[in-house]
């Protein structure tokens, strides 16, 4: 069942507060992405990176101009201290847990997120989550390839050792976003999604990026 913006006082606001987040996560992913292409390990490492920091400076533009337009509190639902908090958690980390906690969690299963939202959405909202939809495939399309090619160039006990560490990685990092302690779920909830199907789809979806790593 499909609710309308206008209709619905509880759906507006929620679906202003997910589109906050959001673009808080693209800029945030734009500047992890910019502080990281200098170390990258090698020229298409650094290119892919670059070519991220333009999309996601896009995708910030793109919906910044649409809350306007909706009619969005703008004001930032991740606090400043958690977000340094996360800028200092990537930069600690090497290539391999980089690409693991960017383009597997906030990546891929964000962006999966995101998805199982568009089909509730009201259209000024799914045509401003088209574009950085679409470019999100090519981001997590780069995570992967990198992230094999880190794995692949271990010894086997090291790949081995990290690819059985990946899930805790996940999890952990799954974690640490839920004590931020935004109501993520409440605000897909009055959306208009199911939670166990939002969270099944999500396991799922961790679950095939897994395999495609094991490959």
């Amino acid at each position: 069942m499909q609710i309308q913006a206008g209709e619905d006082a509880r759906y507006h606001r929620a679906m202003g507060n997910l589109l906050v987040l959001y673009t808080q996560v693209d800029q945030f992913i734009m500047e992890a992405c910019a502080a990281r292409i200098a170390s990258a390990p090698d020229e298409k490492a650094r290119l892919g990176l670059a070519k991220q920091v333009g999309d996601e400076c896009r995708h910030v533009t793109i919906q910044k101009r649409w809350m306007q337009q909706f009619g969005v509190d703008a004001t930032p639902v991740i606090s400043a201290q958690a977000l340094e908090q996360l800028k200092q958690h990537f930069a600690g980390l090497d290539w391999t847990d980089f690409l693991t906690d960017l383009y597997l969690v906030i990546e891929a299963l964000g962006s999966q997120a995101v998805e199982e939202v568009v089909p509730l959405a009201d259209p000024g909202t799914r045509e401003s989550l088209r574009i950085p939809l679409q470019d999100e495939l090519d981001h997590v399309a780069f995570g992967l390839s990198q992230l094999r090619e880190a794995l692949a160039a271990m010894p086997a006990a090291e790949r081995e050792a990290r690819l059985q560490a990946i899930p805790g990685r996940i999890q952990n990092l799954v974690d640490r976003l839920g004590d931020i302690g935004l109501p993520v779920f409440d605000w897909f909830a009055d959306v208009g999604s199911n939670r166990e199907a939002l969270v099944s789809v999500l396991y799922q979806r961790r679950d095939e990026l897994l395999d495609k790593l094991a490959a």
